[in-house]
C-alpha cells in the first residue's frame, strides 16, 4: 500500500492488528492480544507470523494484507511479502484450491521441481472453449501450500491465481482440470475449494 511506505515496522504491524476482530483465534487459540504483546517486546517477525495465522481463520480486508505485505518488505521477509501479496489477490478475486498431482519425469518434459512460492504461471485446461470448440488453456499462477518445493511425479494441495479470474467463474469443487506447460499434461488437480472474492476489500 503506497501510503505505508514511509511507516516504520512496529507502526504497519500495530495498524494491521487493529483490523483483526479481537474474538477471533487460530486453532492454538491465538488471539490478536497474542500479537500485541509480541509487538511489546519488538518481536516482530513473530508477531507478522501470527497475524498471518489470523487472517486465515476469517476474511480481513485488504488493507490488512496490504499492510503486512509491506511490512514484510521492510523487514526482508521475501516469503512472507510474496504470500501476503497473494492474499491480496485472493481477496480481491477469490481463492481456488486444488489437489495437484504431477505427471512422473518419464511421462513429462519436466526434470525439475516446481518452487512453492508462486512463481510458475502455467496453463489449465479448466472446460473452457475457444470459438471452433477447440480446449481453451487459461494461465493461472500457482503456490504449493506447506511445501517449499513439489517433484515431477509429487501430489499436494495448491493455490491457483487466475491470470483472468473471469474466465474461471464456473469451476466448481470436485472438478477435474489439467495442467499444462506445453501441448502435452503436466499434472491432473481436483479442485478442492472455490470461494468468490469476498466483501472486505477496503
Amino acid at each position: 500500500m503506497v501510503q505505508n511506505r514511509g511507516m516504520d515496522v512496529p507502526k504497519l504491524l500495530e495498524a494491521a492488528s487493529l483490523v483483526v476482530p479481537e474474538e477471533i483465534a487460530t486453532e492454538n487459540d491465538i488471539t490478536v492480544n497474542d500479537v500485541w504483546e509480541y509487538l511489546v517486546r519488538d518481536e516482530w517477525e513473530v508477531a507478522l507470523g501470527l497475524l498471518e495465522e489470523l487472517g486465515d481463520v476469517r476474511p480481513l480486508p485488504l488493507v490488512f494484507w496490504e499492510t503486512l505485505a509491506t511490512a514484510a518488505e521492510q523487514m526482508r521477509m521475501e516469503k512472507s511479502a510474496a504470500w501476503c501479496y497473494w492474499r491480496c489477490h485472493e481477496t480481491r478475486n477469490g481463492v481456488i484450491r486444488a489437489d495437484l498431482t504431477l505427471r512422473p519425469v518419464n511421462e513429462t518434459r519436466r526434470r525439475t521441481p516446481i518452487s512453492a512460492v508462486g512463481v510458475l504461471r502455467p496453463m489449465w485446461n479448466i472446460g473452457n472453449r475457444t470459438p471452433t470448440g477447440g480446449p481453451a488453456l487459461n494461465i493461472a499462477q500457482l503456490w504449493v501450500e506447506c511445501a517449499p518445493f513439489l517433484e515431477p511425479g509429487g501430489r499436494a494441495s495448491v493455490r491457483l491465481a487466475p491470470l483472468d479470474p473471469s474466465q474461471w467463474q464456473r469451476l466448481q469443487p470436485g472438478q477435474v482440470i489439467t495442467m499444462h506447460e506445453d501441448r502435452s499434461v503436466a499434472g491432473t488437480a481436483v479442485v478442492l475449494e472455490v470461494q468468490r472474492p469476498t466483501t472486505t476489500t477496503s
